[in-house]
């Protein structure tokens, strides 16, 4: 019984080395990963500028009691055209 299973073991063993063998080579290295990302990273850093540029700036943006306020007058307002079309 123990050679039987010393020899299931072994085949395991064996088979999984095998496999291990046939498997292809493993991705490049975190280092080498990670510079190519930042070399894509630099390649797009004019088109985040031009993204950038539409984008509303913080100062220029209306506070938060304005755009709830505006919020609420359209809803209200659809509330009341909503009203109109079913009477």
């Amino acid at each position: 019984m123990k050679r039987l299973f010393a020899l299931l073991a072994g085949g395991l063993g064996l088979g999984t080395l095998l496999r291990r063998r046939d498997r292809p080579a493993l991705s490049p290295s975190p280092a080498d990963d990670l510079r190519a990302r930042l070399e894509a990273a630099r390649a797009s850093e004019g088109e985040r500028e031009s993204f950038e540029l539409d984008e509303t700036p913080i100062d220029d943006a209306p506070d938060v009691d304005t755009r709830r306020a505006d919020a609420h007058a359209r809803a209200r307002q659809a509330i009341d055209d909503l009203g109109e079309s079913e009477g």
